[in-house]
């Protein structure tokens, strides 16, 4: 049985716990007493899952105009260049924050930086800084490990945001003005509900691989901040643009393991069952063809040959280069009896990273005063139709900071007297396995139907199966008390309705939407933005 847990209040609650929520945080903690709050553990999220490393214009062959044209070319026409100048131009800035944090990235004497850049397709030259192939778990751990011990942060883990308490809920709202005061969250250890209250609150969740039956994202991946903000009365935009990572290792035991796209920067070749290469009759980049296009060649091969895989083989390498630039992903293979250094790596197409999400400023705000999104959950416009790799932590860095500085400028505002959690009319709920059935029914059909390959009556197919699910849902949140399984399939079917409403609505094949029916691309490009209709 759920109790009511003491009211809680902080100058800014922070959803979430990656590299966007860590970055905020400690950019924050200066001035400001902060309230972190993370489902599972702190070192739970997709951040720490990043393996290739992050992108930013660091050496003297690059320069900023080289990458931001990478970045233009991968987003198909739908990246706000201005946004985009604005992340790379600081991309440098906020790799330094973070050596001076003490990340210890991969170093190189050799190099004018001091540190190995790798390549990743799409990008024109070596601009990708990382440690080893562990890049997001060795930022995260030097961040969490700060944010732990600071004075001013108080991090609240297993703790899951059921929803924002907004002016418009209370009753409070003005006249075209809705407004954020905090959240209600469970503590899933304590089974006891918090009513948080914030001058800011800050959506920085990550993305909604999870929706997706087979992906490489963490079981957090749930879309939690973007269900939320919808609901809550943001706009969300390009939700369509799924990337799916055209590398996921495929072994029955290896879940969701990522095998990094610095594999084929450095002479990885994507070969089929006899041995032979594919894509250069695909692309004329190859294996370092932006990710989209090379995740639908794969895909193209394999229904076009009843495979149930094809192969990455970096096999011609030195053993030893192998070892030491990639020893997680060697030590992993190695695990499941696959010897890199000697065979290929099965690899299929897995749900990656959500392009789109919250609309949010320069600095991070939506389209309610006091309420911030950034990282996976938001969509600023940097990545367009198609992220460029390794521009995701470096969204999160840029963002991270960028929020800090507004929140930080912001007037001192009074707290809001903030209504408890009622749950008078709910009892324990009767049967579970309504959850666990619903929620593997939504991964299978979004994976069929909204994949890689869509067309218009496998959408309709999807939507139609949404509504069920969320009458449903919708039911048995009303009926029973809530748990953390309830709120992330709630989150999850909003999340997969949104993807659907917008994949409807591009009657068009553009970057990382495709569709059989509409196979060519229009003159304009356009986002798709959504609007609530309560």
């Amino acid at each position: 049985m759920q109790t009511q847990a003491p009211r809680l209040h902080f100058d800014t609650l922070i959803i979430g716990s990656g590299l966007a929520g860590l970055t905020l945080a400690l950019n924050l903690a200066q001035s400001k007493k902060v309230g972190l709050i993370t489902k599972g553990a702190l070192l739970d999220g997709a951040s720490g899952w990043a393996q290739g490393g992050i992108a930013a214009v660091l050496s003297e062959e690059d320069s900023p105009e080289i990458h931001i044209r990478d970045t233009l070319t991968a987003g198909a026409g739908l990246c706000n260049e201005e946004v985009t100048r604005y992340v790379v131009e600081n991309g440098s800035r906020a790799i330094q924050w973070l050596i001076e944090q003490g990340v210890p990235f991969t170093r190189d004497e050799g190099h004018e930086t001091g540190y190995h850049l790798t390549r990743e397709g799409g990008h024109s030259v070596r601009r990708v800084i990382h440690a080893a192939d562990a890049t997001g778990q060795a930022v995260q751990r030097t961040l969490t490990e700060k944010v732990r011990t600071h004075p001013n942060i108080m991090v609240l883990e297993h703790n899951v945001a059921i929803d924002l308490i907004t002016s418009a809920k209370l009753g409070r709202a003005k006249k075209n003005s809705n407004s954020c005061h905090g959240a209600y969250v469970l503590d899933s250890a304590a089974g006891k509900v918090h009513t948080i209250g914030a001058n800011s609150t800050v959506l920085a969740t990550g993305g909604a691989g999870k929706v997706y039956l087979y992906t490489t994202n963490p079981d957090t991946a749930t879309g939690d901040g973007i269900a939320m903000g919808w609901r809550a009365g943001c706009r969300v935009a390009n939700m369509e643009f799924i990337q799916f990572h055209p590398t996921c290792l495929y072994h029955p035991h290896a879940k969701s393991f990522l095998i990094s796209e610095a594999v084929r920067g450095e002479g990885g070749l994507l070969k089929l069952p006899d041995g032979s290469r594919f894509m250069p009759g695909h692309d004329s980049r190859a294996e370092l063809a932006p990710r989209d296009i090379v995740a639908r060649a794969i895909d193209f091969e394999m229904k076009k040959r009843g495979l149930d895989c094809v192969y990455l083989d970096i096999s011609h390498k030195p053993a030893d280069f192998l070892r030491g630039h990639f020893p997680n992903i060697y030590s992993r293979c190695l695990e499941f009896g696959i010897d890199i250094t000697r065979q290929p790596i099965p690899v299929v197409p897995a749900a990656h990273y959500t392009c789109g999400g919250i609309v949010t400023g320069w600095n991070g705000k939506t389209d309610l005063e006091n309420l911030y999104a950034i990282g996976e959950t938001a969509h600023t416009g940097l990545h367009g139709a198609n992220r460029l790799a390794s521009n995701s932590l470096l969204e999160c860095l840029v963002f991270g900071q960028a929020a800090a500085e507004d929140i930080v400028g912001q007037p001192f505002q009074l707290g809001v007297e903030l209504p408890q959690w009622d749950e008078s009319r709910v009892t324990n709920a009767d049967e579970e396995i309504v959850i666990s059935h619903n929620w593997d029914e939504l991964r299978r059909f979004m994976w069929s139907y909204v994949g890689i390959v869509r067309t218009t009556k496998r959408l309709q197919r999807a939507q139609h199966r949404i509504q069920l699910l969320h009458e449903e849902i919708n039911e048995y949140y009303a009926n029973f008390r809530v748990s953390s399984d309830l709120l992330e399939l709630r989150n999850l079917v909003d999340t997969a309705d949104l993807i659907v409403q917008s994949a409807m609505l591009r009657h068009e094949s553009r970057g990382l939407h495709y569709s059989r029916d509409y196979p060519e691309l229009l003159p304009e490009a356009r986002d798709t933005v959504l609007q609530r209709q309560n």
